[in-house]
């Protein structure tokens, strides 16, 4: 199974193509794009309070039969934060001094 590549920031509904650099995801692959995750976020995720890696790039070329972004397209739906932003601030302002492999 193909890890998810969603197009968006869920936080500020930026475009996170499949070779964004600045795309983070957590866990349960909920994404972001750095800006949000250091500057908003506080590195909780605000889905499962889980913290954030770099999401990694499919290969454009197909270098494996099969495996690449044309034969594992990333998904066109985009995904929007279900929490206010209130309840976003009070849970990073819970977990974020608590290192995410602690969490």
């Amino acid at each position: 199974m193909a890890l998810e590549l969603r197009p968006n920031c869920e936080f500020c509904d930026k475009d996170l193509p499949p070779n964004a650099t600045d795309a983070r995801i957590c866990t349960f692959e909920c994404t972001f794009c750095s800006d949000c995750v250091e500057q908003r976020l506080r590195n909780v995720c605000p889905n499962c309070g889980g913290g954030f890696a770099p999401r990694p790039i499919r290969p454009a070329t197909e270098w494996r039969p099969g495996l690449s972004v044309a034969k594992r397209p990333p998904s066109e739906k985009r995904v929007r934060l279900s929490y206010s932003l209130d309840d976003v601030q009070r849970l990073s302002a819970r977990v974020a001094s608590i290192v995410p492999e602690l969490r």
